[in-house]
């Protein structure tokens, strides 16, 4: 049975383009004033794990160019998984990989580098309005940052590692066995 291929509407190309736009200035320019550009005045982000972001143009001004930019490992790389483009929302899964060399006041705040590696799958929910960012909500599983950094023991407690990201790269890896107890 084949899938029909649904076309895109011009909005959600459009939406697809700003999106792309606004990730190419956190990651590859660096620019905050340019970040800000692709969002509506009183747009907000949220990182769910750790409440870090900010609402309204200032609060994002100062945490795009103070805690979220300047913190961004020199080699991080994310890898794209799957992209959903709804009317006035993209969704992007992704894996987030790192190595813990610099302060990430967004994503570990109050830990000092540990130079452990780091790889964790990553969720962004990223909301429209007037033909901008409204918001983004970024969800990952903090757990499995904490564990790849030696913070929390995957022995003592039902947590994963990077084994999470890789899985989500490739299902075909196996599953964890569950034990009847």
């Amino acid at each position: 049975m084949t899938v029909p291929q649904i076309k895109p509407s011009d909005s959600q190309q459009e939406m697809t383009a700003l999106w792309e736009e606004h990730l190419r200035h956190e990651f590859k320019t660096k620019n905050t004033s340019q970040t800000l550009a692709t969002m509506v005045e009183n747009a907000y982000v949220n990182h769910v794990p750790t409440l870090t972001g900010g609402v309204g143009y200032e609060a994002l001004k100062k945490f795009y160019s103070e805690h979220f930019i300047p913190k961004m490992p020199p080699d991080t790389e994310i890898i794209p998984v799957s992209r959903t483009v709804g009317n006035n929302q993209v969704v992007d899964e992704m894996v987030f990989k790192f190595t813990h060399t610099i302060e990430m006041d967004w994503m570990l705040p109050g830990i000092k580098p540990t130079g452990k590696s780091v790889e964790v799958p990553l969720v962004v929910i990223v909301q429209f309005r007037s033909c901008k960012v409204a918001h983004e909500h970024i969800y990952w599983d903090q757990a499995s940052v904490l564990v790849q950094i030696g913070l929390l023991d995957p022995n003592l407690l039902p947590v994963a590692g990077v084994e999470s990201a890789r899985k989500v790269l490739d299902p075909s890896l196996p599953a964890f066995e569950l034990s009847a107890k």
